[in-house]
């Protein structure tokens, strides 16, 4: 089969890789269909993932049709599916807590072993959900927003709480999407005049240009000097994640969805003062997907026009490495792998 390999970091090209063989009992073989490109592919192209492994097949966003069932498997052959890329381990104590998606063992399909760009995948069956109803193409875009949706659950913010998102980038995005979903009033933070206006004028938000102002100066002025109920920072940026601490209003809660690999420094009295909650977020649950693929299904999700970019399985290995450094338009790229 036809596989994108990222060999070491710059040295990205298409390959001939052997198929997976027949699926063992309760896994299945999936027909890629289509693979959206995340940040963290960028982050491995340019050699900047911590705990990553080369040669990689990438890839992580993903749906597919099921082409052959091992043993124990209640799936049917050609059934569209979304698949959750967050392989557990089932026995550790997250997983015994219901809660795989911060699994002590976990391997990401794409990070930890190889992911879908590529021709089929061999995947857990417990990790594949029906389509019900979704295009492929759009079924490859629900596991960037369940990672938003996810991060909004865990906030369980009330309605009406006003709420901060900072970094509009995909992740960020999705996350105002659904605290939008959820009732709550969303404004976004970012650096980017240009994403910032793709936020107000295609999807409805109200936007803090962190351009003109400091983020300090900005919030006092968007709540009257009582900050937000709500801040989920999803910059990936140091910087950002501490100063996003005094963004929060007394009583409120700042829940981390991006991760950072430095140290995070804040200030204990004012952490105290405020009796603020501090929540970190990672991955999603089958729950998260659930509502995600929901929400697209009733519209309430506008995903055509958060997809601004595609290629094909043959053509990523120029378009990753273009768009790495080419922001300029780009909210989502997907791989067209499939018919």
């Amino acid at each position: 089969m036809k596989a994108v390999v990222c060999r070491s970091p710059g040295d990205l090209v298409v390959e001939d890789r052997p198929a997976p063989g027949a699926p063992p009992a309760g896994w299945a073989l999936v027909a890629v269909s289509h693979v959206g490109i995340c940040g963290t592919d960028y982050h491995i192209f340019e050699g900047k993932h911590p705990f990553l492994a080369y040669p990689r097949i990438m890839g992580h966003e993903v749906s597919g049709t099921i082409v052959e069932t091992g043993d124990g498997v209640d799936l049917a052959i050609g059934e569209p599916v979304v698949i959750n890329p967050y392989l557990s381990c089932g026995k550790c104590i997250a997983c015994r807590h219901g809660k795989p998606n911060c699994c002590v063992r976990i391997e990401v399909l794409g990070v930890h072993r190889d992911g879908a760009m590529c021709e089929r995948i061999l995947v857990p069956a417990q990790n594949l959900y029906p389509a019900n109803g979704l295009s492929l193409a759009d079924a490859a875009a629900v596991e960037f927003l369940a990672i938003g949706a996810h991060a909004v659950r865990r906030a369980k913010a009330e309605t009406g709480a006003r709420t901060l998102v900072i970094g509009a980038g995909p992740i960020g995005l999705g996350t105002a999407i659904f605290a939008r979903i959820a009732g709550l009033e969303v404004s976004l933070l970012d650096m980017s005049s240009e994403r910032l206006g793709f936020a107000e004028s295609e999807l409805g938000f109200a936007t803090l240009d962190g351009s003109t102002k400091t983020g300090a100066e900005l919030v006092r002025d968007a709540t009257g000097g009582e900050g937000f109920d709500v801040v989920f920072d999803a910059t990936g940026n140091t910087a950002s994640v501490q100063s996003a601490f005094a963004h929060v209003a007394h009583g409120g809660a700042l829940v981390l969805v991006s991760v950072v690999k430095d140290d995070i420094v804040f200030s204990d009295p004012e952490f105290h003062k405020r009796e603020m909650t501090l929540i970190g977020s990672r991955n999603a649950l089958k729950a998260d997907f659930d509502h995600v693929a929901a929400s697209i299904r009733n519209g309430a999700v506008p995903l055509a026009k958060l997809v601004t970019h595609r290629t094909t399985l043959e053509d990523t290995p120029r378009d990753l490495a273009r768009w790495a450094h080419e922001k300029s338009g780009l909210i989502k790229a997907v791989i067209e792998v499939g018919s």
